[in-house]
């Protein structure tokens, strides 16, 4: 059964699209179909991460009705595919968030995950990323400001009726001054899905337009999303292949 994920968070800057992106291309190494749709439809920024910041028809096209969903498909050299949104500020206009909904139901024909990118906030661009998906999975980083943006999120995700997967804390790096994981679950009563550590190799695989898991894979932040990915998929057992002995070890 095909499962329509909605990355989101309440609070840009947190890790959302990079959250997207490496949770689609590791479903995408344990053999899933996916589709990564950027919903962030004001900001864009999947195509800008994975090397097609311009493309001759987009998501804006489709929404707009100006071409089918078919059409807006693109495949990364990993093999992971994604639906990019336009830069252009003029064809926002003409766009129809409500046909979001609609986007995800032929996309859910097609794959075995359609994940949502969704804008940050709680605008409608949000909302209607919210209504599109059976699922939903919180963003936050493990400070205040963040985790509150993030239960705003979490309480309007409720008010939909939707699902909450659980919550993906980024950028954490293990000093005093931030909020520790346990204080992030109980502030949001929600389930802690993985903790990805703070990794300047995100910042490189930006750089070389690819998912992390795949220019880094041996990198802690690569690991994690992997085991996220797994956990999703019932993978319960699951064991990194880059866990060797040394590694447990010095973790």
């Amino acid at each position: 059964m095909t499962r329509l994920i909605t990355i989101t968070s309440g609070k840009g800057g947190v890790g959302k699209t990079t959250t997207a992106i490496n949770l689609g291309a590791a479903l995408n190494a344990f053999g899933k179909e996916v589709v990564i749709l950027d919903a962030n439809l004001t900001t864009p920024n999947v195509g800008l991460h994975l090397g097609a910041p311009i493309v001759p028809v987009s998501l804006n096209h489709v929404l707009s009705g100006k071409a089918k969903i078919d059409d807006a498909i693109y495949e990364h050299g990993s093999g992971t595919k994604i639906v990019p949104s336009s830069l252009s500020i003029k064809e926002l206009r003409t766009i129809n968030h409500n046909k979001l909904k609609d986007v995800g139901k032929k996309l859910k024909k097609m794959a075995d995950f359609v994940i949502y990118d969704s804008a940050a906030g709680l605008g409608d661009e949000a909302v209607a990323s919210m209504e599109s998906a059976d699922e939903l999975i919180i963003v936050t980083n493990p400070e205040i400001p963040a985790v509150t943006d993030a239960l705003k999120a979490s309480k309007l995700a409720e008010q939909l009726g939707k699902e909450i997967k659980g919550v993906i804390v980024t950028r954490s790096n293990g000093t005093k001054g931030e909020m520790p994981v346990a204080n992030v679950a109980d502030m949001l009563e929600l389930p802690i899905l993985g903790v990805i550590p703070e990794d300047g190799n995100i910042r490189q695989s930006v750089i070389m337009k690819d998912a992390l898991v795949h220019t880094h894979p041996k990198c802690k932040a690569a690991k994690a999303y992997r085991k996220i990915a797994a956990k999703i998929i019932g993978k319960d057992n699951y064991k990194d292949p880059y866990d060797g002995f040394w590694d447990r070890l010095f973790g």
